[in-house]
């Protein structure tokens, strides 16, 4: 015990000295919510993979994509990484920040009001992003909860409290840039701490090769592949047609969710693009895949233990069940893994969220003249506004609000991914594909939650991205576009002119090319 707190407070002192040295970053608004636009490398790579991968997937997803597909849930880890970083950053990256500094934007819903000269859509982004991103920050905490109880024996609300308390504390002080400088540090604690964790638990089932053999041996229980031994360790798993609907969702929906896509506002420059392209590549590998191959031998450790009193799998109880017989300095370690996941995630959503109402909906609507100052002051009070709602949630969840924290990926990213995917690359998008996107995003996902017209929620959030990425372009093919004066306005920071220089040499052109 004495272990584990020492390492709990360690943890704790550290998020908050970086909080009080980063208070001269984050006096301007651009400084509290980008960093100055100056963020290197490393620090935006582990930002990005930090906010990526928190308590939900470790616990969660890991456990419960681990039970029902086996080790072929490992495929969601890789596709996290490529799809979901590798290529975001290849596709998204530079793209977004030249834009989205030539427009002034700091948020998604402020790009989108710029892009399109129009801000009833900017004011419509803003109520999307507020609706689903607390119930998604709620839901940060679900994770911790069953570690804390077997690691230290102490209420669940004392966890939830004091975590938020300190993300708290070092968000308001230093900003973004004591965000990103926490999540490189908490990056380096998920990166060594997985690693450990995969192969303790390996070890304790015998080896790898053991445990692979013990698990072939498992007959499946799914129903398109029911008695067959060996389907949770074949390549695709029992059931790969779901299987690819959570890679699409995990993966792809990181292209519009505005609290990951915000950290490509933020990058130094041309470099620091590509170097952190890589970074964020092998983080996403480490993290995102160790998670889901630890949770490939879920079935090792069938028992009582996590089973809820209906007799129904509790999924969220399977990974600290698994980690239960590690020694305690081991256990101490994933504390603080989990905590770094869940630390991270939060401080960016509730930056997100606090900076979209404080620039995109008080701004200029409630507050007309509202200095820069004011807006920063605003932002960090609105940080402690969005914490305490989280945590209430949190602490007595209401049954709506449970089923809205498994749609807020499929909601965000089927409304947003599509129109800013086009938006920076296409000149064609129009308003009315823009609305329409919004419609079919929040619409279909919502829709599903009360009617389950497609029977996962997962799937239903893949088919919303997917949805939009065809309405955005025949909605556009038909609707009136922008001016074109404004719209080459607007791609004008792609086609800098450079002037070349040209030395007079001596003889004839023919000569000289001889």
């Amino acid at each position: 015990m004495a272990v584990k707190l020492i390492l709990l407070i360690v943890f704790f002192a550290v998020m908050v000295v970086v909080g009080i040295k980063a208070r001269k970053h984050a006096l301007s608004v651009s400084g509290f919510v980008l960093g100055g636009r100056s963020v290197g490398p490393w620090l935006t790579a582990f930002a990005y993979g930090t906010s990526y991968f928190s308590a939900v997937v470790f616990v969660g997803y890991a456990g419960q994509f681990g039970w029902k597909y086996g080790i072929a849930s490992t495929w969601i880890g890789i596709g996290n990484a490529v799809l979901g970083s590798l290529l975001a950053w290849v596709v998204l990256g530079r793209r977004t920040r030249i834009m989205t500094q030539h427009l002034s934007s700091s948020t998604m819903p402020e790009f989108f009001g710029a892009r399109f000269d129009s801000k009833p859509l900017k004011i419509a982004a803003s109520l999307i992003v507020f609706i689903f991103l607390i119930p998604y920050t709620a839901s940060i905490y679900n994770g911790l909860s069953r570690l804390f109880e077997m690691a230290f024996h102490v209420p669940y609300a004392v966890c939830v409290i004091a975590m938020a308390a300190f993300t708290g504390i070092y968000v308001i002080l230093g900003g973004y840039m004591a965000t990103a400088i926490n999540d490189f540090i908490q990056g380096i604690i998920m990166l060594g701490g997985i690693i450990v964790v995969v192969a303790a638990v390996l070890n304790g089932q015998g080896g790898f090769m053991e445990a692979i053999g013990t698990l072939a041996e498992l007959p499946s229980d799914v129903p398109a592949t029911a008695g067959q031994p060996g389907a949770f360790t074949s390549f695709f798993g029992p059931d790969p047609t779901n299987l690819l609907g959570v890679v699409v969702l995990t993966s792809l929906g990181t292209w519009g969710l505005p609290q990951m896509v915000q950290k490509f506002y933020a990058i130094r420059n041309e470099k620091a693009i590509r170097t952190g392209t890589v970074i964020s590549t092998i983080f996403a590998v480490v993290v995102s895949g160790g998670c889901y191959f630890l949770g490939g031998f879920a079935r090792l450790f069938d028992g009582p233990e996590i089973y809820g009193a209906d007799g129904a799998i509790v999924y969220d109880s399977i990974i600290p069940h698994m980690l239960s017989g590690l020694p305690d300095i081991l256990i101490g370690i994933v504390i603080v893994l989990v905590l770094s996941a869940s630390m991270s995630t939060l401080s960016s959503l509730v930056l997100t969220s606090s900076s979209t109402l404080t620039l995109d909906l008080l701004k200029d609507n409630v507050f007309k003249d509202m200095k820069e100052h004011k807006q920063v002051f605003v932002m960090r009070l609105l940080i402690v506004f969005f914490i305490v709602i989280s945590v209430v949630l949190a602490l007595d969840p209401p049954a709506f609000i449970a089923q809205l924290m498994g749609i807020s990926w499929g909601a965000l990213a089927g409304a947003f991914l599509a129109p800013f995917l086009y938006g920076i690359y296409w000149k064609g998008v129009t308003k009315a594909a823009v609305w329409a996107s919004f419609a079919c995003g929040v619409g279909l996902t919502v829709a599903n939650m009360f009617f389950h017209f497609i029977e996962s929620p997962i799937n239903a959030g893949a088919a919303a991205m997917v949805l939009g990425l065809i309405v955005v372009p025949v909605v556009s093919l038909v609707t009136p576009r922008m001016p074109k004066a404004r719209l080459a306005e607007i791609f004008s920071c792609y086609q800098e002119e450079t002037t070349l220089h040209k030395k007079l040499v001596v003889g004839s052109e023919k000569e000289n090319r001889d």
